[in-house]
């Protein structure tokens, strides 16, 4: 498949994927979505690929969460869902997945770095999960594993942005570097998970996810949004959310 929303690079060992629609903060649509899972699809296939490193294209964001012009039309109707396929795509990859968080991370662009195993940030990095806020479940299965229960339900039920600092302290980012540096910092670190042996570090992330991630969490949160997508109070609340993203 060409790429036209994602960037594919390579390093040696070392794949780098550029979510790529600066003009619309890198938020998700079905093109970005299908991409990035085919692009995922065949990552994982190569055995030349030992890790890969998923950043955003351009100094401002890393990922603004779903297309709101293009989810409006698809309200209610989860199988048509872009940045919900491409979030389970990614929690399924088994080779190491590093964030490097170039920007704000909202919404669906906030599960894609909480479904990779290390987050990289830079200085103006921001999180939000908004998910409430639009009458759904969003990260509430992985968020807790990273940043324990109370924290999570805090960012969860209130929907409020987190800055990089605060993403240190709570242990949401594992580094905070400078924009300049963000890359080569993610690169460093890509580089000695490389060096390291391919078998024991994918054995290793399926004993850690086993460990702390809930699949039965994971089914709950999926049950609940099915639900909830039917319900009036999401499609006016996501559509009013979008009508304020649109006309700004």
């Amino acid at each position: 498949m060409p790429h036209e929303a994602i960037i594919l690079e390579r390093h040696d060992q070392i794949a780098v994927i550029r979510l790529n629609r600066i003009e619309k903060h890198n938020a998700i649509n079905g093109q970005m979505s299908a991409e990035l899972i085919d692009c995922l699809d065949t990552l994982e296939a190569d055995d030349g690929v030992r890790v890969i490193v998923l950043t955003g294209a351009g100094d401002k964001a890393f990922c603004a969460g779903a297309d709101m012009a293009e989810a409006t039309k698809t309200a209610g109707d989860t199988r048509r869902d872009a940045a919900a396929r491409a979030a389970i795509r990614l929690s399924r990859v088994k080779k190491p997945l590093i964030a490097a968080v170039n920007g704000y991370a909202y919404g669906g662009g906030a599960v894609f770095a909480i479904a990779c195993d290390i987050r990289i940030c830079s200085e103006t990095a921001r999180f939000r999960y908004v998910g409430t806020s639009y009458g759904l479940v969003v990260g509430a299965s992985q968020l807790p594993r990273i940043v324990g229960a109370p924290i999570a339900k805090e960012l969860i039920f209130t929907a409020r942005t987190v800055d990089a600092a605060e993403a240190l302290s709570l242990g949401l980012a594992n580094q905070v570097v400078a924009l300049t540096e963000l890359e080569e910092t993610a690169l460093k670190m890509a580089a000695a998970i490389a060096e390291n042996s391919p078998t024991a570090v994918a054995a290793s992330k399926e004993v850690i996810d086993a460990a702390t991630l809930s699949v039965d969490a994971a089914q709950r949160e999926l049950a609940h949004n099915l639900e909830l997508r039917q319900s009036d109070e999401h499609k006016d609340r996501f559509r009013a959310a979008a009508e304020r993203v649109v006309g700004q």
